[in-house]
C-alpha cells in the first residue's frame, strides 16, 4: 500500500525548510555584525591608546624645554614614566633623545626681535632650531610611538659654539 503525503504536509515541509534557511541568514547577520563591532571597538582602542602615548611623549618634550631651559636642555636626554591617566600607575615609559642642532643662523639684527633682549649683543645672537625626538612606550603592551618636534632657541654666540658648532 502507497501513501501519499498530504498537501497540507507538503506545505508544512516547505514553511520549515524556508524558516530554516531564514534562521540562519539571521544568524549569519548577528555574527557579522558583532565581528564589525569588536572591530570598531578594536580600532577605538588603537586610536586612544596612540593619542595618550603621544599625550605623554609630549608631556616631556615641554617638559624638557621648559623646565631644562638654558643649555642644560640641549646636552642631555631625559628618561621618565608617565602616568597619563593619574591612577597611580605608571602608563608609558617616555624617553626624549639629546636634542639635535639641525639649523644655526645669525640672528637679524635690523628688525626688532627677541635680539634686543637683555644678555645679548646686537651682533652675537643665533636662531638655532633643534629637533627633539621622544618615544613613548605603553608599559603593558610594548606599543610603541615616537614623536618629534622642532623648536627655535636663541642662543648667545658662546652658547652657540658650547652646543650647536657649525
Amino acid at each position: 500500500m502507497i501513501h501519499h503525503a498530504s498537501p497540507a504536509r507538503q506545505r508544512g515541509v516547505i514553511t520549515i525548510f524556508i524558516s530554516m534557511i531564514m534562521l540562519l541568514l539571521i544568524t549569519i547577520l548577528v555574527a557579522t555584525a558583532f565581528r564589525m563591532s569588536t572591530t570598531n571597538l578594536r580600532a577605538v582602542g588603537n586610536v586612544q591608546s596612540r593619542a595618550e602615548a603621544i599625550a605623554a611623549a609630549e608631556k616631556l618634550i615641554e617638559q624638557k624645554i621648559l623646565e631644562d631651559a638654558g643649555l642644560l636642555a640641549f646636552q642631555a636626554a631625559l628618561a621618565q614614566d608617565v602616568d597619563i591617566d593619574q591612577d597611580g600607575t605608571n602608563d608609558y615609559a617616555v624617553n626624549v633623545a639629546v636634542p639635535v642642532c639641525v639649523r644655526a643662523t645669525l640672528a637679524n639684527t635690523l628688525t626688532t626681535s627677541s635680539v634686543t633682549l637683555p644678555g645679548f649683543s646686537a651682533g652675537g645672537a643665533w636662531n638655532t632650531v633643534w629637533e627633539i625626538t621622544a618615544v613613548a612606550t605603553d608599559v603593558k603592551s610594548g606599543t610603541r610611538v615616537s614623536v618629534v618636534h622642532g623648536v627655535r632657541y636663541l642662543l648667545t654666540d658662546i652658547e652657540k659654539d658650547q652646543v650647536c658648532p657649525a
